[in-house]
């Protein structure tokens, strides 16, 4: 890591942080298609005394194109392409109670679960540096991949990038084994606040277990996943063919088409069972 990062971390945890945030910048470097390149995106860890939230920086650029399009009526859905975000969910950590609450989209709707499997780590003496940082190794197993982590006392947070946490300091490195997901701190900021992200539409909140079949379901045939939470759905209200509006055939089955392709391609997820 650059020196400057630890400077700033240095400066940052010299001084009281109960009055404001903290934005911990990670590069997320992911395989989310077997046998593919991988892919890098930025990833954001807001934390405060008492809270954080894990979400991608292309998430919340997608989010301000959206709303600028409403503001302006100029709707251009092309110029979504380029924003489209492997870190496609929220995760948010009480670090009190260390609840985490997990929040992901399948087609148009928002789910939402509890985590309801606790995260054991199995501490190393083994150390080194990462800038200007001693690290401590620590390895577990978690969501079908075995995961090493890097954690510094020096910063005193439990917590790290997506859902990993627990740790007696700040994670600032963790790769599972076969190198398809890694995330690194790049850059340390003060924010005053956590970031916090409306619904943006129907929101379904269930069990994990659950939320695993609907994926499973959508993966599937996710034409046919669309099609049944369009009309009876069960959990929330209809979420396609609102007030009667009947789409073009020909485009509909293109939309199918591109569906199932990007399905297709997604298939190393960053949890495997």
């Amino acid at each position: 890591m650059k020196k400057f990062i630890f400077i700033a971390l240095a400066a940052l945890f010299s001084q009281n942080l109960a009055a404001q945030g903290s934005r911990f910048i990670y590069e997320a470097r992911m395989k989310p298609y077997a046998g593919g390149a991988p892919v890098t995106e930025r990833a954001y860890l807001d934390v405060d005394s008492g809270k954080s939230v894990f979400y991608g920086e292309n998430r919340v650029k997608r989010d301000s194109l959206m709303q600028r399009m409403r503001d302006t009526r100029n709707f251009q859905p092309g110029q979504m392409e380029n924003f489209r975000s492997v870190v496609d969910y929220i995760i948010e950590k009480d670090l009190r109670t260390a609840q985490i609450t997990y929040r992901g989209q399948i087609g148009r709707d928002q789910y939402q679960y509890t985590e309801d499997r606790t995260i054991d780590w199995q501490m190393s003496p083994e150390t080194l540096k990462i800038g200007e940082y001693n690290v401590q190794k620590a390895e577990t197993d978690f969501g079908g991949r075995k995961w090493t982590a890097w954690f510094s006392a020096d910063v005193p947070f439990p917590d790290g990038p997506y859902k990993f946490s627990g740790l007696p300091g700040l994670i600032l490195k963790i790769e599972d084994e076969s190198g398809d997901y890694s995330f690194d701190l790049r850059e340390v900021k003060q924010i005053p606040e956590v970031k916090t992200f409306g619904i943006r539409s129907n929101l379904i909140k269930l069990k994990r277990k659950d939320y695993e079949k609907q994926m499973d379901a959508y993966r599937k045939d996710p034409a046919a996943f669309m099609r049944s939470r369009g009309s009876g759905r069960t959990g929330g209200p209809a979420g396609g063919g609102r007030g009667g509006f009947q789409p073009d055939p020909q485009r509909m089955k293109e939309m199918e088409s591109r569906m199932k392709e990007m399905v297709a391609r997604d298939n190393n997820p960053i949890e495997k069972q």
